[in-house]
């Protein structure tokens, strides 16, 4: 294996076009200043006063002269003929939106380790993957902890908050997800084909194998109990930061299908978006994928209809299949939030009684300010469950159908690395950077016979069926809430 290679030089060359190319192209920009998103802007104080048949007041200094003294804010009848300017957002406008630095940095780095990958895959086409260590695979990883590390930004923002309702429903989310996570941590094999069970087992034999042969006694205190119970305390973090984020996509799917009313294939394809994590959440049921699915009646006999690895290939190109098609209506969500400004207007106008020009002033405002807020929470779902498959297909050793899946076998005895000898100190140069390529592909050699494509498929199966189960259980309630709960 090594370690310097095409494969570093390419990643160091991307991340200085991603640097360099920030400033005058960004896709994270060009997804909403591209022209197709409109926005709101908030009406000035003259012009509502004069839809309520008033004028400006005049300024403190003049209503002291005239002895008056009245500093209460300038109020309206809610009943006005209020319609709301729109236009494109532009890039300056950009600039003042929440987080937009961090949405802009995030969407570009998932963007470009999504192209770090492919190119990876395509070089391994070419290449033996066993000479040269797998660049993309660290990227993928990257993105992953940069997905969750931006949920749990949104999260503390919510936390934040001086009402304190977003916390209540974060918090009994994450108790709620911890129950189900318990819950399906117990369902056995032949309903859940993670395969954790059998990879924790893997990784346990494999461990005493090689602490067995380095001379040390096999001792663990860590239980396969404590491994999951860490496991379902970070179900249950995702599952609470996956809460708004799912109750946020069930309001924009609802907005978005009567923004399209008049287009039935767009609606089309906003159900089959909209029902992408339940296709996700099915993959993983042996008895609707496997048994069903894969097995068609012919008479008293049953045949297979595809092999258990064409399956294996199939279902990772279903799930890239389906994050695409959920980022192509990525526009219709955003703009369906965006049109919450007109019709709060609307609402507006039904009530009676009056309201402050700064209320309305700010109501509108705050919409557009969070639309960067609503973008991430739309995107890095898609991203997260996108970059969790692409590791799953590489560290599971899984194919995309091109060439065959190969053999899960577990490592041998003497398969594990041997240490090598330090070299003395007369060495030269050259010497010691041999010796610390060395020492480098030891422990990743290590590594990887400890940790096989056994325990990879069943830990990241799991955590990309989990994210789908998530979003599926929080848009659920989000459809309940808003038809239901909001209309009343």
């Amino acid at each position: 294996m090594v370690v310097m290679g095409v494969q570093l030089v390419v990643s160091l060359l991307v991340a200085s076009v991603m640097q360099k190319m920030a400033p005058h192209w960004s896709f994270a920009r060009w997804l909403l200043c591209n022209g197709s998103l409109r926005r709101y802007k908030h009406p000035s104080e003259e012009e509502l006063l004069a839809l309520a048949g008033k004028q400006k007041p005049k300024g403190k200094r003049d209503r002291r002269l005239n002895g008056l003294a009245d500093d209460k804010p300038s109020s309206v009848p809610r009943d006005i003929d209020l319609h709301l300017e729109s236009s494109t957002i532009t890039a300056v406008d950009a600039l003042v939106l929440c987080y937009f630095l961090e949405y802009q940095w995030y969407v570009d780095f998932a963007a470009y380790s999504t192209l770090v990958y492919l190119f990876t895959e395509g070089y391994y086409c070419l290449v033996d993957p066993r000479k040269e260590a797998n660049i993309g695979i660290l990227w993928c990883l990257l993105t992953v902890i940069f997905s969750i590390k931006i949920f749990f930004m949104v999260m503390r923002h919510y936390f934040r908050s001086k009402e304190g309702g977003e916390r209540s429903v974060c918090l009994a989310f994450a108790f709620f997800f911890l129950l189900i996570a318990m819950l399906v941590l117990v369902v056995r094999e032949d309903y859940l084909e993670f395969g954790l069970d059998t990879g924790l087992t893997n990784v346990y034999d494999n461990l005493e194998v090689f602490l067995k042969d380095q001379g040390w006694e096999w001792t663990i205190p860590v239980s396969k109990l404590t491994i999951k119970l860490g496991i379902v305390a970070l179900c249950s973090f995702v599952g609470g930061c996956l809460t708004f984020p799912g109750l946020r996509l069930a309001q924009t799917h609802l907005d978005a299908l009567k923004m399209t009313a008049d287009r039935p294939l767009t609606q089309l394809v906003l159900h089959a978006s909209f029902l992408a994590p339940v296709i996700v959440v099915l993959m993983w049921i042996k008895p609707i994928s496997r048994d069903l699915l894969l097995h068609a009646p012919m008479g008293k006999q049953t045949v297979q209809i595809m092999s258990d690895p064409t399956y294996n290939s199939v279902r990772l190109w279903t799930i890239v299949a389906l994050c695409l098609l959920r980022l192509s209506v990525a526009r219709h969500h955003l703009q369906a939030y965006l049109n919450l400004a007109e019709r709060w207007v609307e609402q507006m106008k039904r009530e009676a009684g009056r309201i402050t020009v700064l209320e309305i002033q700010r109501k509108v405002t705050r919409i557009y300010c969070y639309v960067t807020v609503v973008s991430l929470q739309y995107l890095a779902p898609i991203l997260l469950t996108l970059h969790c498959t692409f590791l799953l297909k590489t560290l599971g050793e899984y194919s995309w159908g091109f060439y065959p899946e190969p053999a899960l076998m577990s490592p041998a005895v003497d398969a594990f690395p041997v240490p090598q000898a330090s070299t003395s100190s007369d060495e030269t140069e050259k010497d010691d950077i041999q010796a610390t390529v060395e020492q480098i592909t030891g422990a990743l050699g290590t590594f990887g016979t400890v940790f096989t494509p056994l325990f990879y498929r069943g830990l990241l199966s799991f955590f990309t069926w989990w994210v789908a189960a998530c979003q599926v259980i929080s848009t659920l309630f989000g459809l309940y809430f808003h038809q239901h709960l909001a209309a009343s």
